[in-house]
């Protein structure tokens, strides 16, 4: 079963003695400004990755990952000498594109906030391209009469009269003029009294 907690322990080991060993023991000449920044091990802790960076050109990071490359015999014997282990893991170098990537981060950063910066002194200084409130209030709706206390709505609209008054004439056509039904009953009753006195 892979032991993770060990492995963690043993890379941090790892990284004291390579760091030491590059500084104290490793005389080649194209060896630069070199820092390890990190180093990982497998969880059955046959292989190690050592990560590092190298300050100056990139034709003195060639050199110094060359000079890692010959150097590889030594620091792994040292690795096994301090860390007692019974199999010493394989190492392995790579350079760590961290701190390129975190500059490359920072160029961008610094670039939007310069685009920004023109993006605002150009909104401070332009005009609307049409009214500056485009938007209607329910205050200026058409109809609207503030001074008679509300909409102009809300009473009956000059057809709506006209149409009113042209049915109360109709319903007023249509009442008897007494020329009808009561009319009419006193006819017969003529008639019958005229028919009696027969």
């Amino acid at each position: 079963m892979a032991d993770t907690a060990r492995a963690r322990k043993l890379a941090d080991r790892i990284h004291e003695v390579v760091a030491e060993a590059l500084e104290k023991r490793v005389k080649d000449p194209r060896l630069g400004f070199i820092t390890v920044t990190d180093t990982r091990v497998t969880n059955d802790l046959q292989h190690a990755t050592v990560f590092y960076t190298v300050l100056g050109d990139p034709a003195e990071k060639v050199s110094t990952a060359a000079a890692l490359e010959s150097a590889k015999g030594i620091l792994r014997s040292e690795v096994g000498r301090r860390t007692g282990l019974r199999l010493t893991p394989t190492l392995e170098f790579v350079a760590d594109a961290v701190p390129e990537n975190a500059a490359h981060i920072n160029d961008l950063l610094r670039a939007a906030a310069e685009h920004d910066a023109d993006v605002a002194t150009l909104a401070a200084t332009a005009d609307y391209a049409g009214d500056p409130d485009p938007y209607r209030h329910e205050a200026a709706e058409d109809g609207d009469d503030p001074a008679a206390g509300g909409p102009a709505g809300d009473g009956p609209t000059g057809a709506e009269r006209d149409g009113a008054q042209a049915i109360g004439e109709q319903r007023t056509s249509a009442q008897p003029t007494g020329t009808g039904s009561a009319g009419n009953g006193t006819s017969g009753d003529l008639r019958e009294r005229g028919s009696g006195r027969r």
